[in-house]
């Protein structure tokens, strides 16, 4: 979108091994600040993300979250090494797969990824194969789509009850 969001109190120096998926971003085109308060991230303009073919092995969590935005890059998206993310709370590659499809992106399912092309999603109805990381990713892309709904977004009351009132909050739609 262009946007820019800060995690306060998150630093690159701390213990998180999802503080990878920084470098990702960075390389697709966003800019990364370290702040007193926080990390900054700052998109770039729509139209100018970059693809990326990415081992995300050992930082999975977030393979979720470049699926959802992998649509506005303007090259593909390649996810590697991930065949373990199947056996989690959903089968994630599947549910990456299915998602995308229903939203009109073509993609490629691998056994241990999934390749997704640049593309607009399309109106379509998120399942979220009562998993809260596949709703909390797909609502980011929805952020650069209209008509993107969230089935059962109830699933994230375990780790994050509150989650879409403050993303709601954060982009204004309140």
């Amino acid at each position: 979108t262009g946007g820019y969001a800060k995690v306060r109190h998150v630093h690159s120096d701390g213990m998180q091994g999802d503080l990878k998926f920084l470098d990702v971003l960075r390389k697709m085109g966003c800019e990364i600040r370290e702040e007193a308060d926080g990390i900054a991230v700052s998109g770039p303009e729509p139209g100018h993300l970059h693809g990326i073919n990415v081992d995300m092995n050992d930082f999975s969590d977030q393979a979720l979250t470049l699926a959802a935005i992998a649509p506005y890059a303007g090259e593909p998206v390649e996810i590697r090494n991930i065949a373990h993310i199947r056996g989690q709370e959903s089968d994630r590659i599947h549910a990456i797969v299915s998602n995308l499809t229903l939203a009109g992106i073509a993609c490629e399912e691998y056994p241990d990824g999934v390749r997704i092309e640049p593309g607009q999603p399309g109106n379509c109805r998120i399942s979220t194969f009562e998993d809260h990381r596949v709703a909390m990713a797909f609502s980011v892309m929805g952020l650069g789509a209209e008509g993107i709904v969230i089935e059962n977004p109830g699933c994230c009351r375990k780790t994050f009850e509150n989650y879409f009132d403050i993303l709601d909050h954060l982009t204004g739609k309140r």
